[in-house]
């Protein structure tokens, strides 16, 4: 296992948030909570996924809810811990180590304050690769391990545990909960055995997420461009370069939905782009044609290569707009029927970014 301390995690922030697509929660915010833990109780421990012991049981961490709201109504920093501890009394048994639900914003940092203050290893993984905006949108449901039980938990202290049947049924629970917090909240969930874990998570992903982020501070230094630098690190390119000309956006119900529009400059001058969103970027169009869709990344960036997340996109920002493949996982048929564009609504086909 290797140390993560506060240097690593400013570099798994941000690339993080460039995997999450526009979501995952805030990176800022969960960067000051993940580093306030880790200053009050030290380094954490990633583990590998072939450092795991078979019986390990592993349990996931993630925020739920609506991305925007969490920009004024900030965590107090214990729900987390709360959630977490709040499942292990349910299932009876220790956890013995952490596991991010997804790789994106806050999500890749939520585990770090119950693994600093427990004394318990994350996992280099996750369960998605990128960011999703449902409970049932992970390989876990691909493989039948259920989010049962689950367990959450808001900044006011108020927790609870819901038994369910099946991660649909999770993900509506668990939402409509969210929603009478305030609509976010920390939950703990997707218990599994470290066999499991080693099976199943997508492996990896933190170590992923730090290359990337450092990336970014590299080709700075070497006043190379850094969106076209993260678009090749990805194995994608660079969809659209332009300006936020207007944004449309709405909670609706426990997320945040939109649209955003920009205007072409540079290699794109006299292009239109569209993004639709639902907490992360789902499409993005030019001149009227997709040219990127789940659950394929799309990601916004700024000219320095800082990731902008969805709830942060305003009028008059100048970004790029890149492209990248997901996990194979979710190209399969099974993977499409769950997290691709019929998933949310969309009728149009998915075509994999770069056929």
């Amino acid at each position: 296992m290797r140390e993560i301390g506060l240097d690593e995690l400013k570099h798994l922030a941000r690339g993080a948030a460039i995997l999450g697509t526009g979501g995952g929660g805030d990176p800022y915010i969960g960067r000051l909570v993940a580093e306030q833990a880790l200053r009050e109780y030290g380094p954490v421990l990633a583990a590998e996924l072939h450092e795991v012991p078979d019986d390990a049981l592993v349990a996931g961490i993630g925020m739920i809810g609506a991305p925007t709201v969490m920009i004024e109504k900030l965590p107090a920093g214990e729900e987390a811990v709360t959630a977490f501890l709040t499942l292990q009394r349910e299932i009876g048994r220790p956890i013995t180590h952490v596991l991010p639900i997804e790789v994106g914003g806050m999500n890749s940092l939520a585990p770090f304050p119950v693994a600093a203050s427990l004394g318990l290893p994350v996992l280099d993984a996750d369960c998605m690769g990128r960011a999703f905006p449902m409970v049932q949108m992970v390989v876990c449901t691909l493989d039948g391990v259920l989010a049962r039980p689950l367990a959450i938990a808001d900044e006011k202290g108020n927790s609870i545990v819901l038994d369910v049947r099946d991660n649909h049924w999770a993900e509506r629970l668990a939402r409509s909960a969210t929603i009478g917090m305030g609509c976010t909240a920390l939950m703990s969930s997707f218990p599994m055995s470290g066999k499991q874990a080693r099976d199943i998570t997508i492996p990896g992903t933190l170590t992923l997420a730090s290359r990337l982020g450092r990336l970014v501070e590299e080709v700075r230094r070497r006043h190379v461009d850094p969106c076209q630098a993260i678009a090749e690190f990805l194995g994608g390119r660079v969809l659209f370069t332009g300006k936020v000309v207007d944004v449309v956006r709405a909670n609706d119900p426990g997320f945040a939905k939109g649209e955003a529009w920009l205007e072409g400059f540079a290699a794109h001058d006299g292009a239109n782009c569209r993004l639709a969103f639902q907490n992360e970027h789902l499409v993005a169009s030019c001149d009227g044609k997709v040219v990127a869709s789940v659950p394929d990344l799309i990601c916004v960036l700024d000219a320095t290569g800082e990731p902008v997340p969805a709830e942060r996109l305003r009028y008059g920002q100048r970004v790029t707009v890149v492209g990248a493949p997901c996990h194979p996982r979710w190209r399969t048929p099974e993977g499409l029927a769950l997290v691709g564009p019929s998933a949310f609504g969309y009728s149009h086909a998915y075509t994999p970014l770069g056929a």
